[in-house]
């Protein structure tokens, strides 16, 4: 780590129909020497993601604030979406930019889990290289059971407690998972039926055969990941959002596996199913690495703009802060 050390911070918090909780939130989280970058609130999924950067301390007590914000104003026992979730401020990614390694950032993020929990009362799961434990480096492992199985499982099951914290849930907040990586893409791919009128209401198909098109889809795609030159790096998951079948995908490692290959796999395997891949969408912002112009998905990304959604174009023209 170095003075010129810069580091993103990618929160993820279980509101997405309240613009004003959201907007409190993202105004919490300013503090001297972060950037926002982006925030975007998702009513479908009940989730907001808001993106970060700047020096590491800075951003790490940005972090902590928001969590502790969300932690005020989320009530998850009144909760629900389709996001799997475990907490108010569900999880806390710290991923290095430039000057400053992932291992660098795993201890960032284990200082956030300790400052969450002494200011707030929310405990904290450690994930991915912040993991203490090898069962918990993957986060849907962390998530497994969501809010309400979690909150009965760390209570009978000493395995499955906090690392900081607990051993019970914070009532209303649940637990948050803080952890480092590198960086991820949020990338989701729309289907629908060939002939659809275009808005993803196909006639021909009813939405229950859709949303199983896209779990079948999906299903490939994590077969498709365990297998030699597969889907590397690409977790996906089936669900409806908008009233459309969805293919929701994290991909993990981007120059393992470029976009570009990510598109054309799925469509091959949308036309295996019947169905095609009608537009996409990004959640969030991509580092330069990854973008690639005059791509197939680059074309059927909504609303796409390189200068809004490329992270290192982003720093240099950051957003300004909501007022609460």
């Amino acid at each position: 780590m170095n003075a010129e050390s810069i580091i993103e911070c990618v929160p993820n918090f279980s509101e997405g129909m309240d613009e004003e909780k959201v907007r409190a939130i993202v105004a919490s989280m300013k503090v001297d020497g972060v950037r926002l970058l982006d925030w975007s609130r998702d009513a479908t999924h009940n989730r907001s993601v808001v993106t970060i950067a700047g020096s590491p301390d800075a951003v790490v007590e940005s972090a902590v604030r928001g969590v502790g914000k969300a932690a005020q104003l989320i009530d998850l026992t009144q909760q629900s979406g389709v996001h799997p979730r475990i907490g108010a401020a569900d999880v806390v990614p710290f991923v290095p930019v430039s000057g400053i390694s992932v291992a660098e950032c795993a201890m960032l993020a284990r200082q956030a889990g300790l400052q969450i929990w002494r200011r707030y009362g929310v405990p904290v799961y450690f994930y991915g290289a912040a993991a203490t434990r090898p069962d918990r480096v993957q986060l849907e492992d962390v998530r497994r059971g969501q809010f309400e199985g979690l909150r009965e499982a760390a209570l009978r099951d000493a395995m499955r407690r906090p690392d900081v914290g607990g051993p019970e849930l914070h009532s209303k907040a649940g637990a948050s998972a803080v952890g480092a990586r590198s960086f991820l893409i949020a990338y989701n791919l729309y289907i629908q039926h060939p002939g659809s009128n275009g808005s993803g209401q196909a006639p021909i198909l009813p939405q229950q055969t859709e949303i199983a098109s896209a779990r079948a889809i999906a299903r490939d795609i994590r077969d498709l990941r365990v297998s030699n030159g597969g889907l590397q790096g690409v977790k996906a998951i089936g669900v409806m959002a908008n009233g459309r079948a969805q293919i929701s995908m994290n991909i993990t490692d981007y120059q393992l596996t470029p976009m570009g290959q990510v598109h054309a796999a799925v469509s091959t395997i949308a036309r295996r199913h019947g169905v095609e891949v009608s537009d996409g969408e990004l959640i969030g912002l991509i580092p330069e690495a990854a973008f690639e112009p005059d791509s197939d998905w680059v074309r059927q990304t909504l609303g796409f703009n390189a200068e809004e959604k490329v992270l290192e174009r982003k720093l240099h023209r950051p957003m300004e802060w909501p007022v609460s």
